[in-house]
């Protein structure tokens, strides 16, 4: 999946979230939001217990054999479902990105990945009911893996610009990478944390409420030098943004 297709088409029925390992165990946020906007949509979402880490970070850590072996519990674990929603715009690129590289897919484990989106994919494909608003203003990273390996960068900006009363500032440099990149910021500490000032200096210059993105990893990164040294840019992930910006649905008398 490229860009998403948002024509018409059926909603899926039977929805599982895939949390990531970063929504598991240190950003419990997006994923709880994520959850929140997929029922005010009226899906019912559930959560496959046993699902564990989709094998990014073994693969980027130079261990393929590991990070195939948690692909295919992976696949495993998510074929039952209609569709795959996940808050990490990192592991959704993974899966696209590296199902045909790391196996040799068959035929209903490809479109089970197919059918795997990033949170705003999904609410762009199928949430055109929904209502938001909320006034403020932002600006919007673009993560790595999300933009150039999945190759979305227009699901993330349609969804904030449905928010009413958001005003959306683009920064300088919007798309160049954070610092964090996984296990790179374990390996690299120093380029990492001039790279994250260098995004926080471009965010702080807007001048906007929130810095906002579509990868957990970028915001714990980011919201993390921010606190310990750089400028006071606060961070927040995209479904947490739209989640809050929700408008209930009027029922009729």
């Amino acid at each position: 999946m490229k860009e998403a297709d948002t024509g018409a088409r059926s909603r899926p029925e039977r929805v599982a979230l895939f949390t990531s390992c970063m929504g598991d165990l240190a950003a419990g946020g997006p994923a709880r939001a994520t959850v929140e906007v997929l029922a005010a949509m009226g899906v019912a979402v559930e959560l496959p217990r046993g699902q564990t880490c989709c094998g990014q970070p073994a693969l980027n850590s130079g261990h393929p054999t590991e990070a195939g072996s948690l692909l295919d519990r992976w696949l495993r674990i998510f074929a039952p479902y209609d569709a795959v929603v996940t808050p990490s715009g990192s592991c959704a690129a993974h899966l696209h990105h590296h199902l045909g590289r790391l196996r040799s897919p068959t035929p209903e484990q490809r479109a089970l990945v197919e059918r795997t989106y990033e949170f705003s994919q999904f609410v762009m494909a199928y949430g055109t009911e929904l209502r938001f608003r909320l006034p403020g203003s932002v600006t919007y990273h673009d993560s790595c893996h999300l933009t150039r390996t999945l190759g979305e960068r227009r699901t993330p900006r349609q969804l904030l610009g449905r928010i009413e009363g958001l005003e959306v500032r683009e920064m300088a440099g919007c798309d160049t990478c954070c610092g964090f990149g996984g296990t790179f910021a374990a390996k690299f500490p120093e380029v990492s944390v001039a790279m994250a000032d260098t995004k926080l200096r471009s965010a702080a210059a807007e001048g906007t409420d929130w810095l906002v993105s579509a990868d957990p990893g970028c915001l714990l990164h980011l919201g993390g030098r921010a606190r310990k040294a750089g400028p006071p840019v606060r961070t927040r992930h995209l479904a947490e943004l739209v989640r809050d910006a929700l408008v209930p649905a009027e029922v009729p008398a």
